[in-house]
């Protein structure tokens, strides 16, 4: 059973929280108190039904050993013990995953980007299919997709493609998604009915607030050019695309998507906070060696993480170990929380075996 005393001290930290966002705090006080309430308002709830259960037992428990309770009242009491016995059980260990370390951007936004690896067109159809299963997913979590870079492979799919996804807890669905995908499949122009194998990368990047990172301008260099589409076609006349470094580290990014040049800004900015804080995130983290080692693979965008098998229509994840013939489902974004759940569970798993070492 759960320390009470540790649980007191979550309760006490969240009536803090609530005294001092009524106080009238400064808006960037304000704004870390309230995400911090909402991220812990969930777990308050399930800790109160947990004490109260608790409580409960107990003056049952107190019932069955004081020699005046009646008959009828000793069935009762039984009975009730043994229903908040087993309801316990499920609430302590809904709490004890509750009492894991958290991820402090699980709640951001995300930046999803897919780019077509080894395999030449086949990769950039195949990035196609990843983006349209992400697309989908999103759509059925009710999140927001919106295209914010793309370029278009030479008979469909993409080169690569960026977006900014938008929504309740993107980045803790959706985190674990980084890193090499496989598609083995016989192309459409292939008459020889061989199977090819091909690649395309996926990395997801929490989106970054305010107050998770600062960017001055004096860091920042800015160049704008005349944006250009397939086969060297201008999109328009004028020096609507935006490049953007970051001086301190090197960062580059850009985008050329719209007409607007102060619309392409905005968004190359949001790409570059989020590259940003992407790299400062993987600096702390490989300090901390053991909580890397738990990341189930997600911090290494270099690790093949997923095959796709359209011959044999399944879908396996090598991290876990996991096989799903459900392959159309997946890459149609309808089944791909079967995967995604598998792995949070993965983690919560060793995360709680590592604690208890």
């Amino acid at each position: 059973m759960l320390a009470r005393n540790k649980l007191d001290t979550l309760l006490a930290r969240f009536s803090e929280i609530e005294h001092r966002m009524s106080a009238n705090p400064d808006p960037g006080t304000y704004v870390k108190l309230s995400r911090e309430y909402a991220s812990l308002e969930p777990f308050i709830l399930k800790v109160r039904e947990l004490l109260k259960a608790q409580d409960d037992l107990a003056e049952a428990r107190a019932l069955l050993a004081d020699s005046k309770t009646d008959r009828d009242m000793r069935e009762l009491a039984e009975a009730e013990v043994e229903e908040l016995e087993e309801r316990l059980e499920g609430l302590s260990q809904e709490v004890r995953i509750g009492l894991l370390p958290k991820d402090a951007a699980d709640a951001n936004d995300a930046i999803l980007e897919v780019r077509a690896g080894t395999g030449g067109d086949e990769a950039a159809l195949f990035a196609g299919d990843l983006f349209r299963m992400y697309q989908r997913f999103a759509e059925l979590q009710g999140w927001k997709v919106e295209v914010m870079s793309a370029s278009e492979g030479e008979v469909g799919g993409y080169k690569e493609i960026i977006a900014s996804v938008s929504g309740e807890n993107v980045f803790a669905r959706m985190k674990f998604e980084s890193g090499v995908h496989r598609v083995q499949r016989v192309p459409a122009t292939e008459s020889g009915g061989r199977i090819h194998t091909s690649a395309a990368t996926v990395a997801v990047l929490p989106q970054a607030e305010d107050v998770d990172i600062e960017v001055n301008d004096s860091d920042l260099r800015i160049d704008t050019y005349r944006a250009s589409g397939a086969g060297g076609q201008h999109v328009n006349t004028t020096d609507s695309a935006v490049r953007i470094t970051h001086l301190p580290t090197g960062i580059v990014v850009a985008v050329q998507d719209e007409r607007s040049q102060h619309k392409n800004k905005a968004r190359a900015m949001q790409l570059l906070r989020a590259r940003i804080y992407d790299a400062e995130r993987e600096r702390a983290a490989s300090e901390r060696t053991e909580a890397r080692r738990l990341q189930v693979g997600s911090g290494d965008r270099s690790e093949r993480i997923r095959t796709y098998n359209f011959p044999q229509g399944r879908v396996t994840d090598h991290r876990i170990g996991l096989t799903l013939y459900k392959l159309e489902q997946i890459l149609s974004g309808e089944a791909l929380h079967e995967v995604i759940e598998a792995l949070i569970v993965d983690y919560q798993a060793a995360l709680l075996a590592a604690e208890e070492a």
